[in-house]
């Protein structure tokens, strides 16, 4: 029988593991822990700039351009005289065709130019503001003759502007009660003469005929360099006077519709003179008298039957209340172009020029 190997377990060791055997079997299972509740933690933002809320601007409306006090805001720059036709000459006097810039568009107008030895300070000045012409018909060179020559005859530089549309002259013919275009086109005459170098820039008056008188009123409260203003048979009462005491009755066919609609226009935007009579006001010429540049002598005949003689009644009134200088000749029984006393008239005109523009 073979010889079996003994191995000896160090006793130590032996104990050992009796002993780890007999805790194992005594201590119970292990529990499985619960897993720990996911407790959700609020994330904190970073903070962004506080916004203000926006708040829905409305837009102020622009002034209506026919305001005075935007009238007043604006520039009249005028330009340089250019000499576009030497016509034939006045009894004594030079005549040309002419052109100047008014809104960038070239405007012709009729120049008269006194002879003789310019005065030191340059020859006093008319402006002269035509009325209602169709701009198809108007011709530089036609209508007013007597009257542009009493005036050139006695001493004076006169200037007749087509006004823009007229004629040659460019630009649209939009009338002259609702948008302020031939007030603009005469100021920037007025400012052409100034620059001229024949003119005394100290003395300029204003002339102007049923439209062009309104012109000239309107023009004598928006600019100071008007001394002194004569209006005949003027379309010079408020707008609201306008609105609602005017229709002419020898209106011609011939106007354009964009100058015929300005009121219903002017009342869709505006409201009625009743509804907004601060509106109204504002670009009314009669609202602003105590800024008159000058005095004033009004003309008009008492059988006018394209303008109102009370329009002329009432302005006269309205000047004298606002303590401004003003003459009123009225003609009984006499027409539109005063044609009954126009010897007379022309005489008037050209004396008060004498007496407050070329003295």
């Amino acid at each position: 029988m073979g010889t079996g190997k003994i191995i000896h377990i160090p006793s130590v060791l032996l104990v050992l593991a009796l002993v780890l055997a007999a805790c194992s079997s005594a201590l119970p299972p292990a529990t499985p822990l619960a897993p720990a509740p996911v407790v959700a933690v609020p994330a904190t933002a970073t903070p962004l700039p506080t916004t203000t809320p926006t708040v829905a601007l409305t837009a102020t409306p622009a002034p209506n351009p026919l305001t005075i006090a935007s009238m007043r805001q604006r520039e009249y720059p005028g330009s340089d005289i250019t000499i576009e036709q030497t016509l034939a000459n006045g009894s004594n006097y030079k005549r040309y065709l002419a052109a100047y810039r008014s809104d960038g568009l070239k405007i012709y107008a009729l120049l008269t130019v006194p002879n003789g030895t310019k005065p030191k300070t340059g020859w006093p000045v008319v402006i002269f503001n035509h009325g209602y012409i169709p701009p198809a018909q108007y011709k530089t060179t036609e209508r007013y003759i007597a009257y542009v020559d009493a005036f050139a005859r006695s001493g004076y530089i006169v200037v007749k502007s087509d006004y823009r549309g007229h004629g040659n002259s460019e630009g649209a013919a939009r009338g002259g009660y609702g948008t302020p275009d031939y007030t603009v086109d005469v100021l920037n005459a007025v400012a052409a003469m100034v620059k001229y170098k024949d003119a005394d820039p100290n003395r300029i008056g204003m002339w102007g005929h049923s439209m062009g008188g309104q012109a000239t009123l309107r023009a004598m409260v928006v600019s100071n360099q008007i001394k002194a203003g004569v209006i005949w048979a003027g379309v010079v009462a408020s707008y609201g006077d306008l609105i609602s005491r005017w229709r002419p009755t020898t209106t011609p066919v011939a106007i354009p519709s964009a100058a015929r609609r300005w009121r219903q226009e002017l009342i869709a935007q505006y409201g009625t003179p009743e509804e907004n009579p601060l509106f109204w006001n504002s670009i009314s010429p009669n609202a602003f008298l105590n800024d008159l540049s000058g005095p004033l002598q009004l003309h008009h005949g008492t059988s006018d039957s394209s303008v109102p003689f009370a329009f002329s009644e009432t302005l006269n009134q309205q000047v004298i209340a606002a303590g401004r200088t003003v003459e009123f000749y009225s003609y009984r029984g006499d027409d539109h172009n005063l044609s009954k006393n126009l010897t007379t008239a022309l005489q008037r005109s050209v004396a008060f020029f004498d007496k407050y523009v070329k003295r």
